[in-house]
Order: structure tokens, then C-alpha cells, then sequence
């Protein structure tokens, strides 16, 4: 018979290191009942419940400035689908695309965006040679599909999609005559078919109808690249009148023409679509029209919206609506988007979804290339090494204020900006001109204080700020350390010709003076 301990319990020798060790065992598994709670409740936050990881759609638009949204304060233009993402989504109100090594800023900065890095590392016209978002997704199980503008070669595209209809191979076209290519079957590039319907139209069948056929079994990457608004801005004939009986006011920038040469002014397409100097009534003329561009292609993306809806994939779907780069249109007297005022370089981001925050925003600075980390973050794929930019997830979550505590502007051998919270430098390396701005008493960047003295010690910072910028990523462009006043330039009376996909309507209309 055992004998009985002080207490009274059976005294069996190597009790009490047993019963130490269930009590062990016992913590062990309420430490892990509640490590897989707390995964669970972590799951439902971020996303879809079930284990099932989340579809994503991303739209981007062509040639957007990030001030023509409604729900971010325009009064003048209306976009009530946009909206409805702001409302129910995230909002990066300081975007920025990561300037351009091309006049077409729209090829390096959609390669930024499948690529997750910088132009200076890749090869932005082909994205030959690095691993891009589709192919990544593809190869983690997505179902991979697109629709719309892809202006980096055929190669690049059939790497990194399954499934596409309506693609338009190149920059830009006339929007009632596009041409399109479909992926077959067989995984060729059908030959190249014109368009019977306005481009954004197209492009919202084309991913309406992939929603109602997708693979049910598997997650799905759609990419709807649309053109609009970029030139020409030949919206259909309703969304013409819309903004015709009242043109929107002018930018408070306004100027008739650039006082100086900024490197891309003299032949580039973009700044000959209206006479110089620019009048008041021409800018707002085209204002109307790109208005009209942005309403009609609202119109379409609720189109989208709503077949996701029909689908039933709504509740498991990240939606990314972006633009490529922004627009001038008679800001600082240009018409393009090759400089890097905020108008050109800044560009709407929204990110909508489960787990993310309705009605939300931030004023953290982000690019385009952050896109790339944050979508293999939600689809839980581990991200190409070497990548430049950063989830953004964690802002949304509030887990940080920020990703950056500047960004740097590079535009070919021309240009260089950087701007931090309040203060902003632009470097004209070719003319040796410096501009700076105090953005928070000046945000439309229209009077530059660069010759005022008590400015210099913000002007030495960014100076030095620009530079660990250009170190980082082999920048070797020399900036000038001081600035020279510009020639001055006058443009009055410049010959024009108008381009091969320009509208006979547009063309009697601006180009005809």
C-alpha cells in the first residue's frame, strides 16, 4: 500500500515530476489553442475566411491626374464608381509614380507596377529577365487574366497571363477604333482585330465577361488596363454635352505656356496638342474633354463592379484601382505628363476589400511599385528578392505612419525631384536650374523660392537628401548644386501637326488655327 504524503495524496515515487510534466503539456496546449485563435482572428482580418486566398482585380487608367476623383474633393467632376471604391476602401492620397527614363512615362511605370522595382533596375521597355506579378501569381496557383493596354511587347504579356481578350498592344490609339488581339486556346496571340465599341467599353466586356467564366476552383488576377483618358479626348457624344454647358474652372496653376525649357518641350507629341501660348478657353475646352473621358469611364468601371457582384467573388476580392502617371492640361502652361510637378507625378491609388478599412486614408508616401509586396502579401507568395518597394498593408493596419520619409523624382537625364513632408527640390541638370517649393503654403507649386537666402539651409538638405537617394540606386546624373536663371522660351506660333489617331473633329477643332 503507498504511503500517504504530509497532504494526505498516495506518496508514488516520480509523482510529482510527472504530474509537472501534464502540467507542461497542458500549458503547451492552451498556449497553442490560443496561438490558432488568435491565426484565426488575424485570417479574418486580413482577408477571406476558409483558407481560401483572395482574388484580386486591379484597374488602371491611363493619363489620370489624382485630382480629378469627386470623393477626393473635386466639386467639378463626376465619378460616383470611383467613389464608391473611396468609400468603401483605402485611399493613398500621396502616390507617386517613379518618374520615367521615356516620354512615354506610361511604359516604365506600368513595368514598375509588375515588377515591384524602380526602372533604374530592369528593363522597362520588354520586361525582359525579372519576374513579374502575373507570372508570380500564376505560378502560385491564380488564374491569371487581362484585358486592355500593354505597352511592354507580346513576350512579356504571354509570360505572365493564361487568359486574356481585347488586348491592345502599344500606347495609345484612336478610342472608337483600337486594336485588339484575343489569347487563344492554344496559348497564341489571335491576329490584330479593330474594335467596334468605345475603348473603355471594351475593355469592361472583356472582364465582365471573364468574371462570369472564370475557374471557380481557383483565385484569380485580373488586370484591366484601360486607356482612357488619354488623348484623344474624344469622349461619346453624352459625356461630351456633360461638361460642355459648364466647363470645369481652370487649374489654379494655370499658365499660357512654361517660361523655360524643361528638356520635353520643343517636339514632343503631348505639348503639341493645343496652340501657345495656351488661352484660358482652349484648357478648359480640353478640360471638359478629359472630364468627359473620366465620367465614361467611371460609367464602365461600375460596369465591372457590378458583374463582380453577379459573380458572388465580390466579398473575396481585393480591388486595386490605380493610374499610370498624371497629366498637366494647361497646368504650368504644359499639356503632358513629362515633368515632375505634382500634377504629373502624383496618381490616384484605392485599394477596397476584406480586411481593409472602408472610408479610410493616409498621406504616407507610396509609389505605383509598392503594389507588387502588398498583393503577394495578400496572397500570402513570397516576393522576388530584390524588389524596391514595400507592402503597404501595414499602413491600412496601423502598424506604421509611414514607408518613407521622402520620395526621389528621376525623368530621364532631365529632371530630378525630391520632395519630404513640406519642402520639394526640382534639379534641371541640362539648363543647371533649381526650383523650390514649400508645398504646405504652396501646393500648386507656383512661386519658387530658390534665390530667397533664408531658404538655403532647406535647399542644402535636399540637396544632401537627393544625393543618398542617387547613391542607393546608381543614379549618376550630376545635379546642379546651384541654379542659373533659364533662357527664357516663347512657343507663340509654333507649326503643329497633329497625330495619326487624333479625331477629324479634333483636329478642325485644335489644330486647325
Amino acid at each position: 500500500m503507498p504511503q500517504l504524503d504530509v497532504e494526505g495524496k498516495p506518496n508514488i515515487p516520480g509523482a510529482a515530476e510527472n504530474m509537472e510534466k501534464v502540467m507542461k503539456i497542458r500549458a503547451y496546449l492552451v498556449l497553442a489553442v490560443v496561438a490558432i485563435s488568435l491565426s484565426a482572428v488575424e485570417v479574418m482580418a486580413q482577408g477571406p475566411i476558409g483558407g481560401r486566398r483572395p482574388n484580386i482585380l486591379v484597374i488602371l487608367t491611363d493619363d489620370q491626374r489624382a485630382d480629378t476623383i469627386g470623393a477626393w474633393g473635386n466639386r467639378h467632376i463626376s465619378t460616383p464608381n470611383i467613389d464608391r471604391l473611396v468609400r468603401n476602401g483605402y485611399s493613398f492620397r500621396r502616390n507617386y509614380v517613379f518618374g520615367s527614363n521615356n516620354g512615354a512615362v506610361c511604359v516604365p511605370s506600368r513595368a514598375m507596377l509588375m515588377t515591384g522595382r524602380t526602372w533604374m533596375s530592369i528593363d522597362a521597355p520588354t520586361i525582359a529577365g525579372t519576374k513579374m506579378m502575373p507570372e508570380l501569381l500564376g505560378e502560385s496557383g491564380y488564374q491569371t487574366f487581362a484585358t486592355g493596354k500593354w505597352h511592354n511587347g507580346e513576350a512579356s504579356w504571354l509570360r505572365g497571363f493564361r487568359q486574356g481578350k481585347a488586348i491592345m498592344f502599344g500606347g495609345m490609339s484612336d478610342h472608337t477604333r483600337v486594336p485588339l488581339r484575343d489569347l487563344d486556346a492554344d496559348g497564341r496571340l489571335t491576329p490584330v482585330r479593330m474594335g467596334e465599341k468605345f475603348s473603355s467599353e471594351l475593355f469592361a466586356d472583356a472582364a465582365i465577361e471573364f468574371l462570369e467564366n472564370r475557374d471557380r476552383h481557383k483565385p484569380f488576377f485580373a488586370y484591366v488596363a484601360l486607356t482612357a483618358p488619354h488623348d484623344p479626348r474624344q469622349p461619346p457624344e453624352r459625356y461630351r454635352k456633360m461638361y460642355a454647358r459648364r466647363r470645369p474652372p481652370l487649374p489654379s496653376n494655370f499658365l499660357p505656356q512654361l517660361p523655360f525649357d524643361n528638356g520635353m518641350m520643343s517636339d514632343l507629341r503631348d505639348e503639341n496638342l493645343a496652340a501657345w501660348p495656351r488661352t484660358p478657353e482652349v484648357i478648359r475646352d480640353q478640360l471638359a474633354e478629359y472630364y468627359g473621358m473620366i465620367s465614361h469611364m467611371d460609367e464602365q468601371i461600375g460596369r465591372i463592379l457590378d458583374g463582380l457582384r453577379r459573380s458572388g467573388e465580390e466579398e473575396r476580392t481585393i480591388i486595386i484601382y490605380a493610374a499610370d502617371n498624371g497629366l498637366a492640361l494647361g497646368s504650368h502652361g504644359l499639356l503632358g505628363k513629362q515633368s515632375l510637378f505634382e500634377h504629373s507625378v502624383r496618381v490616384p491609388l484605392v485599394i477596397s476589400g476584406p480586411g481593409i478599412p472602408r472610408g479610410g486614408s493616409t498621406r504616407a508616401f507610396t509609389y505605383l511599385f509598392d503594389i507588387f509586396p502588398t498583393v503577394c502579401e495578400l496572397a500570402r507568395v513570397r516576393p522576388p528578392a530584390g524588389i524596391d518597394g514595400s507592402s503597404l498593408r501595414p499602413l491600412w493596419r496601423g502598424k506604421v505612419s509611414a514607408l518613407r520619409d521622402s520620395v526621389f523624382l528621376p525623368f530621364q537625364d532631365m529632371q530630378r525631384a525630391v520632395r519630404d513632408e513640406r519642402w520639394k527640390l526640382i534639379a534641371y541638370p541640362r539648363i543647371g536650374y533649381l526650383q523650390l517649393f514649400d508645398l504646405q503654403a504652396d501646393p500648386d507649386e507656383t512661386h519658387n523660392l530658390i534665390e530667397r537666402r533664408e531658404y538655403e539651409p532647406h535647399v542644402r538638405r535636399l540637396q544632401q537628401l537627393m544625393k543618398l537617394w542617387q547613391s542607393r540606386l546608381g543614379d549618376k546624373v550630376e545635379v546642379p548644386q546651384s541654379s542659373h536663371s533659364p533662357a527664357p522660351i516663347d512657343l507663340s506660333g509654333k507649326p503643329r501637326k497633329p497625330d495619326q489617331w487624333q479625331p477629324e473633329w479634333i483636329i478642325r477643332k485644335y489644330f486647325s488655327q
